[in-house]
């Protein structure tokens, strides 16, 4: 696969192709994972959760996403890499501007934050300073103390009105890249149509340009309850390597995901 870049990523949503992003947290999932043909690569803070056991994204910390990014971008064989700012690590425009380029020089190639509004003015310094940024919309796992739990968000017009709202901001300060999370189908829809830039989606329906999954829910190893919008590809393939490539099919022919495993 040649190196995959946003420009990739714009022309496939303009020409209607559906891209595939994969979670990886080292070189050796990586490898594997980009060399099916998936896009994108996040090195995620869910690690905290699925690598180190805890029960939320928040006791990450910025060294950490920078190791990871760096193992993940060793083994990379030309997916775009994109990696999480984690807890507190990008609370002031200034910390952000740091802790970006903490996470570029270790191998990232786009910054994810999770926030609305209130992201617009360190959205722009980056973009500015030449660092795409993926803004993060609907549940944002990093505030889910506020937000009561793991729920599904804009639910009633008003906050759907809101996150509409939200990111057409985010994008005119500059943002590369959306990601809706438990977001419903139709609002996920609308937002994905009125984007100029691509939107990938977990848990957000079939209509965005893009499916994540955390690779450890998708290969169906991840204990506890899993979550609705996944769907273990381990089951009837022949190996990993098969159920990553059954996973970047189904997104790319848009069988993945269904009505079931959407809001």
């Amino acid at each position: 696969m040649s190196n995959i870049t946003l420009h990739t990523l714009t022309s496939l949503k303009q020409k209607g192709s559906k891209f595939s992003v994969l979670t990886a947290y080292d070189a050796t999932f990586a490898h594997l994972i980009s060399s099916v043909g998936v896009e994108m690569i996040l090195v995620g803070d869910s690690l905290g959760m699925v690598l180190q056991g805890h029960d939320s994204t928040l006791p990450v910390t910025l060294d950490e996403m920078a190791y990871h990014t760096a193992a993940v971008a060793r083994g990379n064989q030309g997916a775009m890499i994109m990696a999480d700012l984690p807890f507190m690590s990008y609370a002031t425009p200034e910390q952000c501007m740091q802790s970006a380029g903490k996470l570029m020089q270790a191998g990232a190639q786009v910054i994810k934050l999770e926030g609305g509004a209130w992201l617009a003015e360190s959205i722009s310094l980056l973009a500015d300073r030449g660092v795409p940024v993926c803004a993060h919309l609907g549940l944002t796992p990093q505030a889910v103390n506020r937000l009561g739990g793991y729920r599904v968000q804009g639910k009633d017009s008003a906050s759907a009105q809101q996150m509409i709202e939200d990111a057409r901001l985010l994008e005119q300060a500059g943002a590369s890249l959306l990601l809706l999370e438990c977001v419903p189908s139709l609002l996920a829809a609308e937002i994905t149509r009125n984007a100029d830039v691509p939107v990938i989606g977990i848990g957000a329906g079939p209509d965005t340009d893009a499916q994540v999954l955390v690779m450890h829910d998708m290969l169906g190893i991840t204990p506890g309850r899993k979550p609705r919008f996944t769907r273990n590809f381990m089951d009837g393939a022949s190996s990993i390597e098969d159920a990553f490539r059954r996973y970047d099919t189904a997104v790319k022919q848009g069988s993945f995901p269904n009505q079931d495993e959407s809001f």
